[in-house]
C-alpha cells in the first residue's frame, strides 16, 4: 500500500515549520501510522493543516497560482506566513510499497516581482539499491523550471556531495535528460509523470492524484443530483445517490455488507436505495422497518447522512490512497465515534490497497478509541505560530495510557500540550 511516513510544511500560515513522522534526514523519527488524527483546540491549524494537503493536490492539478486563489486561500500573500519572505515549502516521504525504497519530494513555491507565485524548485530523490542509509540521490531537480531528469527506474544523479551536476557529468550520462518547462507555475512532476520514460514520477504523481479530500455536509448530500452512476464520492458528498446508483448495479455484496453495518451503527434502518424523478434527477431513500414508506435524504439526519457517507467511503472498491477526513464527529451520537474511529482504522491496517488515512478532530470520545502513536496535539506557540508533537512523546501521557486511562480523557482534562 502506498503511504506517507512523513510530511513538513513551511511557512503556510500559521504552519511556519511544522513536521510529522520520518523524513530522509530524520531517519531517527517514527513514520506516520496508517490512521493518523490530529488534535487541538480551535483556531491552531488544524484546518490550515488539512487544507495543506488539499493545496498541494490543487497544485498538481491547476498550478501553484490558481491552486493558491481556490477556495477562498485568498492569493499567495495571505498563504505564506505572516512576516516570513522565504518560499512556502512542502517535503513528502512516500514508500510506494511497504519494502520498496521510500521517494522523497521537495517543492518551494516563491512570488515573483509581480507578486505572481511560481515554482522555485522541485525536487525527487531516492536511495541507490541496496543503500539502507545515507543521503538519497536526485532523480528530477529543477529550479525555476530548468534542470535534469534522470530517466527509467534506476538512474539517479551523480554521486557529487553536495549535488552540484557539471556539464561533462551530465553528457557523460545516457540517462540523463535536460529539462525546461514552458511554464514555471506548472509542477514538473504534474508534466514528466505523464511521459513514459519517468515511471517513478508517474508513480509519484498517482499517489497524489488519487488523494481524496472529505469536506462531507449533510446539507450538500440532499441535493437532487441528475441520474447517472459515479465510481467515487467528490468532496462534499453531494454526489451520494450517484454512488449508491452504482454500487447497487455493480457491487451488490459490497453494498450488502454496508447496508448490514449501518443497521448496526443505526437501529432501524434495512434498506437504501435510489429513485430516479421524471425530470432525470436522484433521490436517495431510506427504508425504516418501523414505516411502510421511505424515507428520502433530505428528510434524515445529519448523524445518519455522515455515518452512512464514510461507511460508503471506506467501503470503495478501489479505495484513495491516501483519504484525509475533517472534523468527522460533527453531528454525531457520542458512541458511535468509537465505532467510527474503529471502522476508521479497520480500513487503514486492513487489505493491501486500502487507504492511508488523515484526520483532523477535537472530540475526545473519538480519540479515546486510538492510541498515542496515531495521534497528534497541534498547539499555538507563544510566537503565534502552530506547533506539534505526537502523544506517544509525551512521557507522562504514555505511561497513563499504559495504566489503561483513555487518551480522550487526557485531554480533555488538558495532560496533552505540544509544549
Amino acid at each position: 500500500m502506498a503511504g506517507i511516513e512523513g510530511f513538513q510544511v513551511e511557512n503556510y500560515r500559521a504552519l511556519r515549520n511544522i513536521t510529522l513522522g520520518r523524513l530522509w534526514n530524520s531517519q531517527h523519527a517514527t513514520p506516520l501510522t496508517p490512521m493518523t488524527a490530529v488534535i487541538g483546540k480551535n483556531g491552531v491549524g488544524k484546518s490550515t493543516l488539512f487544507d495543506a494537503f488539499g493545496f498541494l493536490a490543487d497544485c498538481l492539478k491547476f498550478g501553484v497560482e490558481e491552486a493558491c486563489d481556490l477556495k477562498g486561500r485568498g492569493g499567495f500573500a495571505r498563504l505564506r506566513s505572516q512576516g516570513v519572505k522565504d518560499p512556502i515549502k512542502f517535503q513528502i516521504y512516500f514508500r510506494e510499497e511497504r519494502k520498496s525504497r521510500p521517494i522523497t519530494y521537495e517543492l518551494a513555491i516563491d512570488s515573483d516581482k509581480d507578486g505572481r507565485p511560481f515554482v522555485s524548485e522541485e525536487r525527487l530523490r531516492q536511495r541507490r539499491h541496496r543503500q539502507a542509509h545515507g543521503r538519497p540521490f536526485s532523480f528530477l531537480y529543477l529550479r525555476q523550471g530548468k534542470g535534469f531528469v534522470w530517466k527509467g527506474s534506476d538512474a539517479l544523479a551523480p554521486d557529487d556531495e553536495d549535488e552540484k551536476f557539471s556539464q561533462k557529468q551530465i553528457e557523460e550520462s545516457s540517462e540523463t535528460e535536460r529539462v525546461e518547462l514552458s511554464d514555471i507555475r506548472r509542477l514538473g512532476v504534474a508534466t514528466l509523470g505523464s511521459l513514459k520514460p519517468h515511471p517513478r514520477i508517474a508513480t509519484f504523481r498517482r499517489f497524489i492524484e488519487g488523494w481524496h479530500l472529505s469536506y462531507f455536509t449533510p446539507d450538500a448530500a440532499r441535493g437532487l443530483p441528475l441520474a447517472g452512476p459515479q465510481k467515487h464520492l467528490n468532496l462534499h458528498g453531494d454526489n451520494l445517490g450517484n454512488v449508491v446508483q452504482l454500487m447497487e448495479r455493480e457491487h451488490q455484496t459490497k453494498f450488502k455488507l454496508i447496508l448490514a453495518k449501518i443497521a448496526e451503527r443505526i437501529p432501524g434502518i434495512n434498506k437504501i436505495d435510489t429513485e430516479k424523478t421524471s425530470d432525470g434527477r436522484l433521490l436517495l431513500r431510506f427504508n425504516d422497518r418501523g414505516f411502510g414508506d421511505p424515507f428520502f435524504a433530505q428528510q434524515m439526519s445529519d448523524g445518519t447522512l455522515k455515518v452512512f457517507a464514510y461507511l460508503l467511503l471506506l467501503n470503495d472498491p478501489s479505495p484513495p490512497p491516501f483519504l484525509c477526513i475533517e472534523e468527522p464527529e460533527n453531528g454525531l451520537y457520542h458512541k458511535l465515534l468509537e465505532i467510527l474511529a474503529r471502522e476508521f482504522r479497520e480500513h487503514a491496517t486492513g487489505r493491501k490497497n486500502n487507504s492511508q488515512i488523515f484526520i483532523t478532530t477535537h472530540q475526545p470520545y473519538f480519540i479515546d478509541a486510538l492510541n498515542p502513536d496515531e495521534v497528534w496535539v497541534l498547539e499555538k506557540g507563544l510566537d503565534g505560530f502552530s506547533q506539534i508533537i505526537r502523544t506517544s512523546e509525551i512521557p507522562l501521557v504514555r505511561e497513563m495510557v499504559h495504566e489503561g486511562l483513555p487518551l480522550g480523557g487526557l485531554w480533555y482534562s488538558d495532560y496533552l500540550d505540544a509544549r
